[in-house]
């Protein structure tokens, strides 16, 4: 998983921020946040519920204001 970003004109700044976006694309920090620290499986189980009930609170927001 080489990611590869050319420096046009001296342009560093402009490099990195492709650079960061290609990375971010790819999901490498959210991976990286993921095995930072081990999560036992209930843990994930009880995140993983309230992020669906999360989403789906969201989704519910988003018809109601569709119907009006």
């Amino acid at each position: 998983m080489a990611t590869k970003v050319t420096v046009r004109g001296n342009n560093l700044d402009q490099a990195l921020r492709k650079f960061k976006q290609k990375v971010a694309r790819d999901g490498v920090p959210s991976e990286w946040k993921k095995r930072e620290a081990y999560d036992k499986p209930g843990v994930k189980r009880r995140a993983a519920k309230k992020e669906g009930i999360k989403n789906s609170r969201k989704r519910d927001r988003a018809n109601r204001s569709k119907d009006y």
